[in-house]
């Protein structure tokens, strides 16, 4: 049985669904959609805002005080810090070869301590209309975090393989929900009814194992690795034209995709 990027495996009758919901415009349609079937929807930062039925809130240090949900609205829902998703992203070679943008450190945090079978990701296209008179996020215009100027974000396209290549191996398939045109987050796109009534493992197509081995190998020999998470206090230590090179070496991972 097969679905755009995928081969269901037939093993086992339930899967564990992760949604992460970021802050596009069409973050929005959410606010419509029966979740109850995820295991946990995990919002970024504003996006609590698009999806009143999150359960999991995951945040930077940085995020400003005065956008927190009101403390007495978060119940048992689970606010996930720096504190929680610096020891998780480390297990996956942190962040100067994740990317720093909290659209992957959402989904590694998700794949390591959520462990589901499937992340979905809607409103994470990284996809920005800046000067086009259109809203670059569901409030209106925002930051777009992903297009700074930062050594870990010379690939987004990069990055994604990597994300999608890691979670293969944990045994997760990473989807993209979005019906946007275009999309930065290089997964495969599916439809949220196709999710829904999905109960088979699935196995991602497309990833060149030996081109993930050689990628890893090359992040184990250069060795950037800041415990802390704050890898832009040391960013002087990073040499752009290396880590660049690594992204190549992602890009290749996809290189037999269909």
């Amino acid at each position: 049985m097969q679905y755009l990027g995928f081969t269901a495996i037939l093993m086992k009758s339930t899967l564990k669904k992760v949604l992460i919901v970021g802050s596009a415009p069409d973050a929005i349609q959410v606010a419509d959609w029966d979740t109850s079937w995820f295991s946990h929807t995990v919002v970024i930062n504003n996006a609590w805002k698009a999806c009143s039925s999150w359960n999991c809130w995951i945040y930077p240090e940085d995020f400003p005080s005065d956008k927190h949900p009101d403390a007495q609205d978060l119940g048992n829902k689970k606010v996930v810090t720096a504190q929680d998703f610096v020891p998780v992203q480390n297990q996956f070679g942190g962040f100067v070869y994740a990317g720093g943008t909290m659209s992957f450190t959402a989904g590694y945090w998700a794949l390591g301590a959520l462990r589901p079978d499937v992340i979905a990701y809607v409103g994470c296209d990284m996809v920005y209309n800046h000067g086009s008179g259109q809203a670059t996020h569901f409030y209106g215009t925002g930051t777009a975090d992903p297009l700074r100027s930062d050594v870990t974000l010379q690939s987004l396209e990069a990055k994604s393989l990597r994300l999608k290549a890691l979670a293969s191996r944990d045994g997760c398939a990473i989807v993209n929900l979005s019906q946007q045109p275009h999309s930065r987050l290089s997964v495969p796109r599916m439809s949220l009814d196709v999710l829904e009534q999905m109960n088979q493992p699935l196995h991602p197509q497309g990833i060149d194992q030996a081109a993930v081995r050689l990628a890893l190998q090359a992040e184990n020999d250069l060795g950037y690795w800041v415990e802390s998470g704050r890898y832009w206090e040391e960013s002087e230590k990073f040499d752009r034209e290396k880590l660049r090179a690594i992204d190549s070496l992602w890009l290749a991972t996809a290189c037999h995709a269909a």
